[in-house]
């Protein structure tokens, strides 16, 4: 049996929440893959991550549940592996099925809602950085490939980091409209400071899972998780 280790960033003030969560996907990710047990880790957690390296075989694989491929993927999840021989992957928000899986969602919860989408507003609401134009280049690329594969009245990007904000992208939006969280976990972002955004901006309409929780999602990790191991 193949291993991997699923890392996302996690809750720096209160680490254990987004540990069981996490700890809960990766078990239904390892229940979807064949050949691979799914394990996890947040970078928040104090020495979790080195923990569960320790106990696995060097030739596992590391699946960042991040959206962008910045510092986090790049610096600070290499120094936390350090010298041990681990593979990491490209993490989720730049998987290029991605706005296909995305759009497959979107699609039908616009259906179940009874609506077309070219009479809907989709507010997408990202995390962006005040550093870095890595993560706010990724969403604006992510939003582009989405709207060549949706006709919705309006599609609008707003960052919790920069302008501009979630607030400002939902503002004249009617009844008739989607908030899609462009994050790869529920986590502080998502669970206080979108909704204090969108209660700012008069916000009338739904909002979906994170990109994370989307129902095609699981399965197509486990996949990429079996493929990484396929050789």
């Amino acid at each position: 049996m193949s291993h991997a280790v699923i890392v996302a960033h996690g809750q720096p003030s209160d680490p254990e929440p987004a540990e069981a969560a996490l700890a809960e996907f990766a078990s239904d990710i390892s229940t979807l893959a064949k050949r691979v047990s799914v394990h996890s880790a947040t970078l928040a957690a104090p020495d979790a991550l080195e923990a569960a390296l320790d106990s696995l075989p060097e030739n596992s694989v590391i699946y960042p549940l991040f959206m962008a491929k910045g510092w986090f993927v790049t610096s600070a999840l290499p120094k936390r592996v350090g010298n041990r021989i681990i593979r990491i992957l490209d993490p989720l928000g730049i998987d290029p099925d991605l706005p296909d899986l995305v759009a497959s969602s979107v699609w039908n919860a616009v259906s179940e809602l009874g609506w077309q989408t070219e009479s809907t507003d989709l507010v997408i609401a990202a995390h962006g950085s005040g550093r870095s134009r890595n993560p706010s280049a990724v969403a604006g690329e992510f939003v582009d490939q989405l709207t060549k594969r949706m006709p919705f009245q309006s599609m609008r990007l707003g960052f919790v980091e920069e302008l501009p904000s979630i607030a400002e992208a939902a503002a004249n939006t009617g009844d008739q409209a989607l908030c899609l969280p462009f994050f790869a976990c529920r986590g502080g972002h998502v669970l206080e400071d979108v909704p204090q955004e969108l209660s700012k901006a008069g916000f009338r309409g739904q909002t979906l899972p994170v990109i994370g929780e989307l129902p095609p999602i699981k399965q197509h990790i486990a996949g990429i998780l079996d493929k990484a191991f396929a050789t």
